[in-house]
């Protein structure tokens, strides 16, 4: 049996391997739902010459580590994923199958990929055997929706020194390959001032949220369609009551950039828009709290050829495989870029609404891209 038939014989398996993958809730603080995501994923990617390794967390899901043994002297091939999704429990739940659409929280972004990724490896190790192909690593962490605090250092440890990485999120418009992301980053700015009853000591009071209303005007005030940066104040938290003087007030705030320099020119601007929002409100404190960063995706040397590679894999089963502009949103295919390694992402399946209740995949899509997949690994073996 060739190794394209057996995956299409398997759409059965593959539809109820996605559905055990999407029943449970893996939102990225969900540590315990996260973990009965990571038990199957573990099941799913039981076959012959790949190993696995749980590793430990202790604020998310495990994460995931897959390797083959290789027998062949050469660089490894890195496959990555992530297991958490971005739904809190009660929100959105469940699987559910409309048509030709497959829908439920994560089924698009990118449970899907993962399960793409599991069934064109069994269709290699059935047909060829893993042995016949460079060392694998395939790593699956629990955080990447949460900009992969532990995930991006395991995926820097165990991808080191690829030859190629594959990174399954989802499939865009067309099926465009993805060769370019933004650099993304976070920062949380806490405002602190002095409580007081806004009646009978509203004077004696100093408000945090006024002076972090004038760190939220500056902030965004960086905003520079031109050059690519973005600074989106996405949550503001504070105060206790109406008629209290509030003492406490938090933003959450999402960057985006398109060099590592501009990352951090923005974070030093921030920290100094944070010092003039404080001096504006005497008494007032503004402190900056720095979060994950990932730095850009960009094209390395080797990615035009690696997409030539796979994209006649893809055009084989009737995807399309011509290159996406930069994306605006990251993934842990930055971090891959970022070490020099050619890198191709946004190979999931098609389907639309990720990060939304109307999440949702073409079903036939997973078909094409797991023999795509299967077609591209095997092309590696002797």
């Amino acid at each position: 049996m060739s190794i394209d038939s057996w995956v299409t014989s398997r759409a059965e398996a593959i539809d109820d391997a996605l559905r055990r993958l999407v029943e449970p809730n893996s939102f990225s603080g969900n540590r315990d739902g996260g973990n009965e995501v990571v038990a199957r994923l573990v099941e799913l990617f039981a076959m012959p010459g790949l190993t696995a390794q749980r590793m430990p967390s202790a604020r998310f899901a495990d994460h995931l580590i897959f390797r083959t043994k290789g027998q062949r002297a050469e660089p490894p091939l890195a496959l990555l994923g992530h297991s958490d999704t971005v739904f809190p429990p009660g929100t959105f739940e469940g699987y559910r199958v409309d048509g030709a659409l497959r829908r439920g929280p994560g089924v698009y972004d990118m449970k899907g990929g993962l399960v793409s990724v599991a069934f064109a490896l069994k269709a290699v190790a059935e047909v060829k055997g893993l042995d016949a192909l460079p060392p694998l690593r395939v790593v699956i962490v629990s955080d990447e929706e949460v900009g992969s605090p532990e995930g991006a250092p395991l995926i820097r440890t165990f991808i080191a020194g690829a030859q190629a990485c594959l990174v399954f999120e989802p499939g865009r418009a067309n099926d465009a390959i993805v060769t370019e992301r933004q650099g993304t980053g976070s920062v949380f700015c806490h405002a602190h001032g002095k409580a007081a009853h806004s009646g009978n000591a509203y004077w004696e009071g100093v408000s945090a949220i006024r002076a972090l209303a004038k760190f939220v005007d500056a902030a965004e005030a960086l905003s520079d369609r031109a050059s690519g940066t973005v600074v989106n104040v996405g949550t503001i938290q504070g105060g206790t009551s109406k008629n209290t003087v509030p003492a406490e007030a938090t933003a959450g705030v999402d960057l985006r950039f398109l060099s590592g320099p501009d990352g951090e020119r923005l974070v030093k601007a921030l920290e100094d828009v944070a010092a003039k929002a404080a001096a504006a409100v005497p008494g007032a404190k503004v402190d900056l709290e720095r979060g994950p960063m990932r730095p850009p995706m960009n094209k390395a040397p080797g990615v035009d050829e690696l997409r030539r590679r796979y994209g006649a894999c893809a055009r084989a089963v009737g995807l399309s495989a011509d290159e996406a502009p930069r994306q605006g949103g990251g993934s842990d295919g930055n971090t891959a870029a970022a070490l020099g390694i050619p890198t191709l992402d946004g190979l999931g399946p098609r389907g639309r609404g990720f990060h939304t209740p109307d999440e949702q995949l073409d079903f036939e899509s997973l078909l094409q891209r797991t023999r795509a997949l299967a077609a591209f690994l095997a092309g590696f073996s002797r």
